[in-house]
């Protein structure tokens, strides 16, 4: 029961949604995930940790740099199942469109340049 309940806890948030749907297409650094939804790093960060924990995408780590993509096949078959219903439900949204066409931006961006802005 409890990996249901994180994971409707992960999915009722529509920041989350948003960035759930941005990983369906590939990894993104957090920097960029960041640019997407233009809040602020803690709270991208606090929004992909929930979404981690949940199992809905994984994290790696390369150097400074943290990149995170949807679960993969092995995760848990009510996780898969969750992530195709998001999916399947969401990905002609306007919202999502929008994000979309914003990422394929983004991710044609130097990751040093979208990170700048976050360092103090």
């Amino acid at each position: 029961m409890h990996h249901i309940l994180a994971l409707t806890k992960a999915l009722n948030d529509q920041s989350r949604l948003r960035l759930l749907m941005a990983t369906r297409r590939g990894e993104l650094c957090l920097c960029q995930l960041i640019e997407l939804l233009g809040l602020a790093p803690s709270t991208v960060s606090k929004h992909m940790t929930i979404l981690q924990q949940a199992g809905l995408v994984d994290r790696r780590q390369e150097g400074r740099w943290a990149f995170y993509r949807l679960a993969d096949e092995d995760a848990p078959e009510e996780t898969r199942r969750a992530i195709r219903w998001v999916i399947s439900t969401l990905e002609n949204s306007p919202e999502i469109e929008r994000d979309d066409l914003e990422i394929d931006c983004i991710r044609h961006r130097n990751l040093e340049e979208l990170a700048a802005c976050y360092r103090g």
